[in-house]
């Protein structure tokens, strides 16, 4: 057990975590929620995580966990950015840091010259071949990484042209952000002309050559990327004026540059005396990229040369040892650092090498984020709300007397389900222990029962919905064996809302967010997600014709400009392809990994439709199709509202792409499991193999599995999960992964990676 669960509660709890996240990703980048750091899902999401390093059959790349989610909001304009700026995976031990640094060993290119990615130019050696096991040159010794402060202020992006700045951003969803260069000008520490005339030793053979001076500054387009901040004194001081007048004080100095930066009066960002750090830049390819710079400690040198303030606080390390040593140094004064922060950024210096490793999912695989230790506080709960979701399943909310934790000011928190508030032992009046992971948003760990008055309430779930008043219905959940609530009033308005802004997201029209969509539904101008297509500039134009209701949300008034911008953006994704289609259904228990899968095995939705119109046979023969997912297609595609709902997106122009099958290969018709390290390439490796020669890749071992490929370590698998949830080590057999135990059961034929590279060939 891990956590007090069996293995059944723990597949539901990694569903219910992954859901959470997914809402409190949407909160942070739609609804500006306060108290939200950079990672405000952290105490979820570190809890997940030792629950997939314990039982990885659970594992899914397309999880929530492994996504950036959520959408820019609506009072800026929206800029898309040159490039992706990503987010990084957090580690919270050293032992952790040091897997880190395994994984990433085994991708390293067998040259001092890296190849252009990490698929070519690799020559895989067979682990019966000498001490070198895995890719050649693995084994080349200690790796040179960098280190430097982790900020908790406003992710920023600012581009520069022929040296002088011309446009900020806010990350948003690392696609999209929103325009903010005025508000930005108003930061003193932010260059409005970079420094043409660098004097390092680095100038000549990197900055001079990348920005050549010519008329008083570099040439070409350059993206600076940092952090926007607010120092602790700076906030104590404001903090001290608004008490004097009565007003509010603020929670933290992350809280007040973000809400500052999102106004749009930009003297008030004056006022406040942000700062600005910078931590990297980006110089065209087409361009001739950044010349001369081979390190990513050469790059923080740049940026000083051209003028950025640039943390002094930072450290050129030969091995992970000495980036430890600094980590542990830095833990020491960082009550006392002028700026708030939540960990170290630890990176591999090397340019290229950080080029071969790349990127998965939504973080770079050279970089990690050190976390420090969580913080712990006591309040009382004086009561539970519930949340209704997209799909209508209740979700129970604590409500806190607010206390300080790690620097913010926390009110309320996410419980997830009846099953975690029951085992808790959770009642409303209760004294809580509540913990940041990481000083972000805070969970209940535990309930202080000796601290009961008497007076403490038991939480029952409402017979009916919050927000329409409909009946709630409780659902068995076959394959998590629970019992979830749900709002049973199909037109449910908070449902209905949700799934809206489902809706757009998947079909990426981002400039449709909840404010229009509700501003849409409120005045009748839609009825549903179909009617989108059919909105034309006219309906813009009586909405500004219309009397602002008192009881109507704020919304700004549409320019032309911007009315012709959305429909432009509503016609350009009418076009998409079969598994987004599925996704946007909103389908009951499939997320984006199953209609991947329905998509890719059916190819037209006229296939899928008939298939769980009439026999059920083909889809139940589909891998991870469980009998709750096929219930739900199948009574999806039953109701006529839903077959409707199709048709008429397809007669309001929706195009919906046939999905490509899987290539043939001499592994057409198998499913593999992969379960353990392999020695000779990495498993996002061995996966691309598997597809390329037809084959497919499931999370978990079933009687439809044909091999199961063990690495090394898959006998100990969850030994760290086992450390960190406080579990007494267990026998040999007991270690072994629970994937090849369900092998072993099953008698699905398991491969060792010799045996799987003779296969491969």
């Amino acid at each position: 057990m891990i956590f007090g669960m069996y293995r059944t509660e723990v597949e539901k709890r990694i569903k219910k975590l992954r859901q959470e996240i997914g809402r409190l990703r949407e909160a942070y980048h739609t609804e500006n929620a306060p108290g939200i750091t950079d990672d405000v899902y952290e105490s979820l999401a570190r809890e997940l995580k030792s629950l997939l390093q314990a039982y990885p059959e659970f594992e899914d790349g397309n999880a929530p966990e492994n996504r950036v989610a959520g959408k820019p909001l609506d009072k800026f304009t929206k800029v898309k950015h040159q490039t992706r700026m990503l987010s990084l995976n957090d580690v919270f031990s050293y032992e952790e840091l040091y897997d880190w640094e395994k994984r990433i060993k085994k991708l390293f290119p067998p040259s001092p010259t890296p190849p252009a990615s990490p698929y070519q130019g690799r020559r895989m050696v067979p682990p019966d071949k000498g001490e070198n096991k895995g890719v050649q040159g693995e084994g080349r010794g200690e790796v040179n990484y960098f280190c430097e402060v982790k900020f908790d202020g406003l992710a920023v992006s600012l581009i520069y042209e022929n040296g002088k700045f011309v446009r900020g951003a806010t990350r948003g969803d690392g696609f999209i952000g929103e325009d903010i260069t005025e508000n930005l000008k108003m930061i003193e520490s932010i260059p409005l002309a970079l420094n043409p005339r660098p004097t390092s030793p680095l100038s000549g053979g990197g900055v001079g050559k990348n920005f050549p001076p010519d008329k008083g500054g570099p040439r070409g387009v350059l993206e600076v990327r940092g952090e926007a901040l607010m120092a602790k004194k700076m906030l104590e001081k404001i903090n001290r004026e608004n008490a004097k007048e009565g007003s509010q004080l603020f929670a933290n100095t992350r809280n007040v540059a973000a809400g500052s930066l999102r106004q749009l009066d930009p003297e008030l960002v004056k006022e406040r005396r942000l700062d600005f750090v910078a931590y990297d830049l980006y110089f065209p390819p087409d361009k001739g990229g950044l010349r001369g710079v081979e390190t990513h400690s050469q790059k923080h040198q740049m940026l000083r040369e051209l003028g950025f303030k640039v943390e002094k606080l930072e450290a050129k390390c030969k091995n992970l040892e000495e980036a430890i040593v600094f980590i542990k140094k830095f833990e020491k004064i960082r009550p006392d650092f002028p700026y708030g922060t939540d960990g170290i950024v630890i990176s591999v210096d090397d340019l290229k090498l950080q080029e071969v490793l790349g990127v998965v999912g939504k973080a770079p695989r050279y970089m990690a984020a050190f976390k420090y230790p969580a913080e712990k506080a006591t309040t009382t709960v004086k009561d539970i709300l519930v949340n209704v979701g997209r799909t209508g399943v209740l979700t129970p909310l604590a409500v806190f007397e607010p206390t300080m934790v790690a620097g913010s000011l926390v009110s309320k928190a996410t419980l997830h389900n009846m099953d975690q508030i029951e085992r808790l032992g959770l009642k409303i009046g209760d004294t809580v222990v509540i913990e940041k992971a990481g000083d972000v948003i805070p969970k209940v760990v535990e309930v202080l029962t000796r601290m009961r008055t008497g007076k403490e309430k038991k939480f029952k779930m409402p017979q009916n919905c919050p927000t329409c008043g409909g009946n709630i219905e409780k659902r068995e959940l076959p394959e998590q064996k629970s019992v979830a609530f749900y709002c049973s009033n199909p037109k449910c308005p908070a449902k209905d809302e949700r799934y809206l802004e489902h809706f757009v997201s998947v079909f990426e029209i981002y400039e449709l967010g909840p404010k229009i969509l509700r501003r849409f539904k409120d005045e009748g101008l839609i009825t549903d997600a179909a009617d989108l297509f059919t909105l034309t500039k006219n309906d813009f134009v009586y909405l500004e014709r219309l009397p602002r209701r008192k009881s109507q949300t704020f919304l700004r008034g549409f320019g032309e400009k911007s009315a012709e911008n959305i429909i432009e953006e509503i016609k350009n994704k009418k076009k998409i392809t079969l598994s987004k289609f599925l996704w946007a259904l909103g389908i009951l228990h499939v997320g984006e990994e199953t209609a991947r899968d329905l998509a890719t095995h059916f190819g037209t939705l006229e296939k899928l439709i008939s298939s769980a119109r009439t026999t059920l046979a083909e889809l139940d023969s589909i891998e991870n199709i469980g009998p709750a997912v096929l219930k739900s297609v199948s009574d999806f595609f039953h109701d006529k509202n839903n077959l409707n709902f199709i048709k008429k997106l397809e007669k309001n122009g929706v195009v919906i792409e046939k999905a490509e099958r899987a290539k043939a290969g001499k592994f057409t018709g198998l499913s593999f499991v992969l379960t353990g390290t392999l020695a000779t390439m990495s498993r996002e490796i061995a996966k691309e193999r598997i597809l390329a020669l037809g084959g497919k890749v499931v999370g978990s071992v079933s009687k439809n599995t044909s091999y199961v490929i063990a690495g090394a370590e898959a006998g100990r698998s969850g030994s760290l999960g086992a450390e960190s949830s406080g579990r007494t080590p267990e026998s040999p057999q007991a270690r072994m992964s629970s994937k090849l135990k369900n092998a072993e059961k099953l008698g699905v034929k398991i491969l060792d990676e010799k045996n799987f590279l003779n296969m491969l060939g």
